[in-house]
């Protein structure tokens, strides 16, 4: 993992039984980082952007993002969009975990700044070598620089 701080996985997904899913085989894929489950995009960004909107409370956390993109009060695409066009959390890395396999919608969140587009149901195997690749950014991304 990287100096400082470790990663906390940040899952939001609405559906509980694909949310225990993905934790398991976070955890199968030897990961044992805290998860934090949101079922809602407004939650999920509260707690990345803080009580003022701004992010600066997301500024010295290193976040993993896994984001579905149907959810009940916002898409994932709104969300990842907010993600990263904030300075505090532009360089966390996304994966997107959602039923569709649009290539228009798969290239708009790559457009956007995803790492990883992972359809579901998820083929396990693929999404634990995706999780253990990612662990990959866990030693390179950087803590920014206090300013």
């Amino acid at each position: 993992m990287t100096d400082g701080q470790p990663v906390t996985i940040i899952m939001i997904e609405d559906d509980e039984g694909h949310a225990r899913l993905i934790e398991k085989n976070i955890r199968r894929a030897g990961v044992s980082n805290q998860i934090i489950p949101f079922t809602d995009g407004t939650s999920a960004l509260n707690y990345l952007f803080g009580t003022d909107g701004s992010g600066e409370d997301s500024a010295r956390r290193q976040f993993l993002i896994l984001l579905d993109l149907n959810l009940p009060d916002m898409t994932g695409v709104d969300i990842l969009e907010k993600i990263k066009n904030n300075t505090h959390t532009k360089r966390s890395p996304v994966v997107v975990l959602t039923t569709t396999d649009d290539q228009r919608e798969i290239q708009r969140c790559y457009d956007l700044g995803a790492n990883v587009y992972i359809t579901k149901p998820v083929d396990y195997d693929g999404f634990a070598n995706a999780i253990r690749q990612l662990g990959l950014f866990f030693s390179v991304m950087q803590v920014p620089e206090t300013a």
